[in-house]
């Protein structure tokens, strides 16, 4: 049977239309499509089953979480097949609510990150925070050089851009939080670095202009972005040529109660998924490698990934 026949059969039913241009735009777990679309879990979970035989759609587990997306692996065709699908009732007053829906769970996690991170704004340092080390800092500091521009993308309070900035020419600290960028403000004020600066924004749209600083940071930050590959891109978007991206961040771990106790988006990355980051955004020289391993547990561990704006 035709390939293309066979999705159009499965196209048929309306609620699997629905879940396509959901999961079209965004990484969905089945609890925020049932919020979406207002059906049981049962419901949906039937339909997902479907649509991931006919290898339209990707699941991944975390804990007892199931987040599923459009398979990356789709051929042209058959992309085209599916666009033309949910753009044709685009227009249905039902379709349109979806993405209202779909609006407001993208607007909710970012609410919930930045409570977070607003709530914690003043005493980031003094409690446990995985993969934040004096051990991993140190490996981050030995590659930098002086007298150069730099972004450090998701800095919270910047404890680590306060030890560059005596040395860089300038230093650009980006959080999502104002409450981190305040208290940020305030500690560089009182420390007297006239050239360290916060400035309220999310790592997937940095306030930078393209090319303007040599060493870009995202130091335990990317596991917090909802879109981890826009972030790198970001980053690399801001780098001038020669310019480098050093990210430190988890190892893929299994700590699920790491998205309450720290508002983590993702459960660390392997190396291979920082590896394909850095070289999807078009960077090079990438290296990934394992720096430090907590002995308590859980256990984290952290890696250190860079790569060299061409």
């Amino acid at each position: 049977m035709n390939a293309s026949w066979d999705i159009l059969k499965t196209l048929s039913d309306p609620t699997r239309v629905r879940l396509l241009a959901l999961l079209m735009r965004e990484e969905l777990s089945v609890a925020e499509l049932q919020e979406i679309l207002g059906m049981g879990q049962s419901r949906i979970s039937s339909q997902l089953a479907i649509l991931r035989q006919a290898n339209l759609v990707s699941d991944r587990r975390e804990g007892k979480k199931a987040f599923y997306s459009l398979r990356s692996a789709t051929t042209a065709p058959t992309l085209a097949l599916l666009r033309a699908a949910t753009d044709s009732v685009a227009g249905l007053p039902l379709l349109a609510e979806d993405r209202e829906s779909l609006d407001r769970i993208l607007q909710k996690r970012r609410r919930l990150s930045e409570q977070y991170f607003n709530l914690i704004a003043g005493r980031l340092g003094k409690n446990h925070c995985p993969g934040r080390s004096w051990e991993a800092i140190g490996h981050l500091a030995l590659r930098l050089t002086p007298a150069i521009d730099i972004a450090d993308l998701g800095a919270g309070e910047g404890l680590v851009s306060q030890l560059l900035a005596h040395r860089a020419r300038q230093v650009w600290c980006i959080d999502n939080s104002p409450r981190m960028v305040e208290v940020g403000t305030a500690l560089a004020k009182k420390n007297g670095l006239a050239n360290l600066v916060y400035k309220l924004g999310d790592i997937e749209r940095v306030p930078l202009p393209d090319a303007s600083v040599d060493l870009a940071i995202l130091s335990q930050a990317l596991h917090h972005a909802q879109h981890p590959q826009t972030a790198v891109n970001e980053a690399a978007r801001i780098l001038r040529p020669g310019g480098q991206l050093l990210i430190l961040d988890l190892n893929e771990h299994t700590f699920t109660k790491a998205r309450e106790l720290y508002a983590d988006v993702w459960l660390g990355f392997k190396e291979s998924a920082l590896h394909g980051f850095l070289k999807k955004a078009g960077l090079a020289k990438v290296e990934v490698t394992a720096v430090s391993r907590e002995t308590a547990e859980p256990h984290f561990e952290t890696l250190l990934a860079s790569g060299v704006k061409a």
